[in-house]
């Protein structure tokens, strides 16, 4: 206790450290803030984690109100064969299809099969 009376005589900011609830406020705000499973920072990190799932629960519930539109579009015969021969490249008996790939389709299409493997 002398160490801190001299401390406090040479320091009088410090006197109020004598308080024995001004200390516990200290140890309990240190503990808080960095110590706890429950700290602000941890906080902080699940905060920041709760908005990356949220932006990506909006991003996918646009993809799904597109898919439903797409499925209801497919529903229809005519745009079931346009979506056919879009995608899959499929044909009547009586006609031919050719394919035109222009050379920066094929640029990207080595690059994401090289990334792929």
């Amino acid at each position: 206790m002398n160490f801190f009376r001299k401390i406090t005589t040479r320091y009088p900011f410090l006197a109020f450290l004598s308080n024995r609830y001004v200390l516990v406020l200290i140890f309990v705000a240190v503990w808080i803030t960095f110590l706890d499973n429950y700290s602000y920072f941890e906080h902080q990190a699940l905060n920041k984690e709760i908005e990356e799932l949220e932006d990506n629960k909006e991003y996918y519930i646009q993809e799904i109100k597109k898919d439903s539109t797409s499925i209801k579009q497919l529903k229809n015969g005519e745009q079931t064969e346009k979506y056919a021969r879009e995608k899959y490249f499929m044909k009547r008996d009586d006609e031919d299809i050719y394919i035109i790939e222009f050379e920066e389709d094929a640029k990207k299409a080595k690059d994401t099969t090289t990334t792929e493997l």
